[in-house]
């Protein structure tokens, strides 16, 4: 790959290995961790980090800096993501940690939610919202159980007033959550949480949304208008009305496209302005991880059609609950299903990709994630359940015994 300048046509042309290595980078998954910045600035780095309910080997929130930093220690993953005003969370890909400069740009989201003037359906009086309000106003922040109860009934989507109540808030940005309490979300007046600089910003809906189509742009690497599109859940008007003001430079990308043909796409120039180089890590990766969240960009640059399987059928899975691909030498070679059973990591499902037989070839960097992962989550042993090439569990069980 040469070096390119933001004049860039869109007759500048990539290859495919070009775009993915340039993908990893941006995620901070080829090259040199920043460790000195360590976690914030893997959280600053990539924009958003997902949050989600399931816990099998960690929270994916623990995963995503866990895969481009390696074992860093998960009680100083908390603390960089909570309760330190670095960080809030909102709707952005979907529910996520978000770093706390972002806070202005999602005014335009903010804006549209109170247009609406209600949340996914549910309804609440305004006195209850008043309630709410003047409740963080008096007390400080708290909790939803702290502020009159979650729910009405112990079905988790029958949340009682107070808790519709505060996260329609939440949506409007009249409340922030900065701080999570035993999985349970802090909620603090956004006035009295969020630095005065970022609270006190106005910009328009414009101007959030061409910024954060920059910070996607550099997050991605190159990507499509739909990966942009996708990384913070924008509608197709709003990328279009800023996308050729972002900043971000047109390129073709080949194989891309229909048949591998090469597909129209957008560039970071930073990221085009030297080739990347350097170590890439060997990690399992969680489903939620940036790198992988968005299906189709996935199996356009990494030719795997990965999906999360905890809310299919268990007589219907493929991979498992919670199959976490294996990425290594900047490309992903297969995917485990992980449990834990007191000191020992259990890997239900293990499978390597058999693309040209090679999957031998990758038994050395699984059993080098399965270990690292066990003692990351303070395993001290590791058992592997099913191997779908059976043929591959000498070697394996050898080297997992090092």
């Amino acid at each position: 790959m040469t070096a390119l300048s933001s004049a860039a046509s869109p007759a500048t042309l990539l290859s495919a290995d070009d775009a993915r290595r340039i993908a990893l980078r941006a995620q901070g998954l080829l090259g040199a961790p920043d460790r000195r910045a360590g976690v914030r600035g893997v959280l600053r780095h990539l924009g958003a980090v997902q949050l989600d309910t399931i816990s099998v080997l960690a929270r994916s929130h623990e995963l995503v800096p866990y895969a481009r930093l390696g074992a860093v220690g998960r009680p100083a993953v908390e603390a960089a993501y909570w309760g330190a005003g670095a960080s809030f969370e909102y709707w952005s890909h979907a529910a996520c940690i978000l770093p706390v400069e972002e806070w202005p740009l999602f005014a335009f989201r903010r804006r549209r939610y109170r247009e609406r003037g209600h949340l996914w359906g549910h309804q609440v009086t305004p006195e209850t919202y008043r309630r709410v309000l003047d409740q963080l106003r008096a007390e400080g922040p708290l909790t939803s159980t702290e502020l009159g109860g979650a729910k009405r009934t112990a079905e988790w989507w029958d949340w009682s007033d107070t808790k519709i109540a505060v996260e329609r808030a939440l949506a409007f940005g009249d409340v922030v959550c900065t701080e999570r309490r035993s999985w349970k979300r802090v909620y603090a007046l956004a006035e009295q949480a969020v630095p005065d600089a970022l609270f006190g910003q106005d910009r328009s809906d414009e101007d959030c949304v061409r910024t954060l189509v920059a910070q996607a742009g550099a997050a991605l690497g190159v990507a499509t208008r739909a990966d942009l599109q996708d990384y913070h859940r924008l509608r197709a008007e709003e990328l279009d009305a800023v996308l050729a003001d972002s900043g971000l430079v047109p390129v073709e990308v080949a194989g891309w496209g229909p048949g591998g043909t090469p597909a129209p796409a957008w560039a970071d120039p930073a990221a085009l302005a030297a080739a990347p180089r350097g170590r890439h890590r060997t990690t399992l990766l969680s489903p939620f991880d940036s790198l992988i969240w968005d299906r189709a960009r996935t199996e356009r640059i990494f030719g795997m059609t990965h999906r999360l399987e905890a809310y299919t059928p268990r007589h219907k899975r493929v991979h498992g609950y919670f199959a976490m691909p294996l990425l290594t030498g900047g490309r992903l070679v297969g995917r485990v299903d992980p449990a834990r059973e007191g000191r020992t990591l259990v890997a239900r499902q293990v499978s390597l990709t058999d693309d040209r037989g090679r999957g031998a070839a990758y038994v050395e960097a699984l059993a080098t994630a399965l270990r690292e992962a066990a003692a990351w989550v303070g395993c001290d042993d590791v058992r592997v359940e099913v191997l779908h090439d059976e043929r591959l569990r000498p070697a394996l069980e050898k080297l997992l015994a090092q």
